[in-house]
């Protein structure tokens, strides 16, 4: 029976930095990502679809990260995902705003891409209690 797939939603302004977060996933079988250029277009693609886990910049045009996560929590389906806030603005002042929010947790900016699907797994297993393999388990085979 196949293993079931844990759904990310990435979103973020700069087509760099979701190039990296597609790269970082792309071998990882045990997880499909989606990725959005704008919170409005996920919000929609989020009440459709509902993903496992959110991540969110906090600074984007149209509508910021803490405003697209207060709308994505008033979504039912959604109201019990974890989102977690990517930032490059990580005073711990403005760390612990987020956290009071009622995020799942805050990667800050500049990331190690190769480590993201590691710290999505234990952010998932965190909030989800989900038995999820350890990173290097569910590589696709090349």
């Amino acid at each position: 029976m196949p293993k079931r797939k844990f759904k990310l939603m990435f979103i973020d302004d700069d087509p760099d930095i979701r190039s990296i977060f597609d790269f970082a996933f792309d071998q990882e079988a045990d997880m499909e990502v989606r990725l959005f250029a704008s919170s409005l277009d996920a919000l929609s693609a989020a009440a459709a679809a509902p993903p496992d886990i959110i991540l969110l910049d906090v600074m984007m045009p149209e509508m910021d990260g803490p405003n697209a996560f207060k709308r994505l929590k008033a979504i039912p389906a959604l109201a019990r995902t974890p989102i977690v806030f990517i930032t490059a603005k990580a005073q711990k002042h403005e760390i612990e705003k987020l956290e009071q929010l009622g995020a799942a947790g805050v990667i800050e900016k500049p990331f190690q891409a190769m480590e993201l699907p590691s710290r999505i797994r234990a952010l998932l297993k965190r909030t989800s209690g989900a038995n999820l393999p350890a990173a290097g388990e569910t590589k696709k085979s090349s």
